[in-house]
């Protein structure tokens, strides 16, 4: 029998982070980190993509956001910028020592990525500058769903992912 808990969307983040496999469930993360005994459980929620896109993203030798997201994860973020910081969290997650690469990322005049709020605000007006969940680096958040998704598909790009994957990332949004 399951039962529902609410919990807040730091912890959310810090279950959802410590994801092994695709479709693994909350219950499933808590025992194992808090080495209770498991129990068989169905995935939670079907994947994202197709687990050959995953493999894809392995066999380069780094971790997937493929491996992390289900639809259940996406779905409980409510709005466009919600959604942006929750993907670039996810990226942040499985790419943590090659995100730094996103820095060269920016618009005409404005600078998209910055490790403060002081960076963001001194390269333009009205940026809204949100930190990106779990990581140390901050995003302009005030630009329209078209040009967040830009964003989204450079990111993925910079961190190794194919066109065709870059573009299932974007379309998360």
């Amino acid at each position: 029998m399951s039962k529902r808990i609410e919990i807040d969307d730091e912890l959310y983040r810090f279950i959802a982070g410590h994801t092994q496999h695709i479709g693994e469930s909350a219950s499933s993360i808590l025992r194992r980190l808090l080495n209770l005994e498991t129990a068989d459980e169905p995935p939670r929620s079907e994947p994202l993509v197709a687990v050959t896109v995953a493999a894809t993203a392995s066999e380069r030798g780094s971790r997937s956001i493929f491996d992390n997201m289900t639809r259940a994860d996406l779905a409980g973020q409510r709005s466009a910028v919600a959604r942006f910081l929750y993907i670039l969290g996810m990226l942040y997650h499985c790419h943590g020592d090659d995100f730094a690469r996103v820095f060269k990322i920016s618009g005409r005049d404005r600078q998209y990525f910055a490790a403060s709020v002081a960076e963001l605000e001194a390269h333009g007006s009205s940026t809204n500058p949100k930190q990106i969940p779990g990581s140390p680096y901050f995003v302009v958040t005030n630009n329209n769903t078209t040009r967040k998704k830009s964003i989204l598909t450079q990111v993925a790009q910079e961190l190794g992912y194919t066109e065709a994957e870059a573009e299932k990332i974007r379309d998360f949004l």
